[in-house]
């Protein structure tokens, strides 16, 4: 059974944090879910590490960001990847102080990931040895285009700001469960390529109906607007993985490529019919590539920076 507790931010915020896995354990793998989203996002691989043959090795973290599943809401200007890569900053410190990280990021989560390191380079490199993408993206919504025409497009992403920012002003309200539930086909358009299971779709609602309101449209903007394929570039030499699926309608299949281009020695899969919840339409692939990264880590002597806290971080 995981262990769950809460970790406290600077600004008071606080983050519901489950760990798997042994204390003393090689390397710590940190899932980091998507926009809307929550931890539960990564049952699958949470369940496969655990009973992996890299599983005695290997820790696992998985925590709600602020403002989603259990984790309390927080002020409107926090609203913003950059905050969120200072929250992961922290959440290592705390939860993981010593050895070695390989950092997992689905969707907001990878921009998590990159956030981390634009804005805490030596923290970054002292702690992470391995770097996996699950359909996410370093240019923002250059690609996004819906599955749609670019007209049509640039009209829903009018709405979809707009919206948002009524959203983001609404506090710590939820969506109600019944609105959610007349939403569900809308939702599986979105996210889901040719096949879903219901179980899954459940899952994505109930974790949009436990995310506050004001991280719904508190995070658009900055999700909208991050650019981080220059911070990639300087990550080259660590072991990476990046997945997408090419029924993608929020990061299609551009945004795993330029990604993989920045790290040239990137493993790039794309999961053909398979949508934007990757990890859960295709976990065999997600797991698969998780494990490669690990064990090229564990292969590897960890460098002596990884044996200690950082002393400090960089902005």
């Amino acid at each position: 059974m995981p262990e769950r507790f809460e970790v406290t931010m600077p600004d008071g915020v606080r983050l519901n944090v489950e760990v798997t896995g042994p204390a003393d354990a090689q390397v710590t793998a940190i899932l980091l879910h998507g926009w809307t989203l929550d931890g539960r996002a990564w049952h699958r691989q949470v369940e496969a590490l655990t009973t992996a043959s890299v599983g005695r090795a290997v820790r696992v973290v998985t925590y709600d960001a602020r403002g989603h599943g259990h984790s309390s809401c927080m002020a409107l200007p926090t609203a913003t990847v950059a905050q969120l890569g200072d929250d992961l900053a922290t959440v290592i410190d705390t939860v993981v102080p010593t050895g070695p990280v390989v950092l997992v990021g689905h969707s907001m989560g990878g921009m998590t990931i990159m956030e981390y390191a634009h804005r805490h380079p030596a923290h970054f490199a002292a702690r992470t040895a391995g770097l996996v993408f699950v359909s996410t993206t370093a240019e923002g919504h250059t690609h996004t285009v819906y599955g749609l025409s670019p007209r049509i497009a640039r009209l829903i992403r009018l709405a979809e700001t707009t919206g948002a920012g009524v959203l983001a002003r609404c506090g710590s309200w939820r969506a109600p469960r019944a609105l959610l539930n007349a939403l569900r086909p809308s939702i599986r358009w979105m996210l889901f390529g040719d096949r879903c299971d219901p179980s899954d779709l459940r899952l994505v609602t109930s974790a949009v109906a436990r995310a506050s309101l004001r991280s719904i449209g508190g995070f658009r903007a900055s999700i909208g607007a991050q650019h981080r394929l220059d911070t990639l570039a300087a990550l080259a030499h660590l072991p990476a993985a990046a997945l997408v699926g090419d029924r993608d309608r929020l990061t299609p299949p551009p945004c795993a490529e330029s990604i993989a281009a920045a790290l040239p020695a990137t493993e790039l899969t794309i999961c053909p019919g398979a949508g934007h919840m990757l990890m859960m339409e295709r976990p065999d692939e997600v797991n698969a590539a998780l494990s490669g990264v690990l064990r090229r880590v564990l292969a590897e002597p960890p460098p002596r920076s990884l044996d200690a806290t950082p002393a400090g971080t960089g902005v």
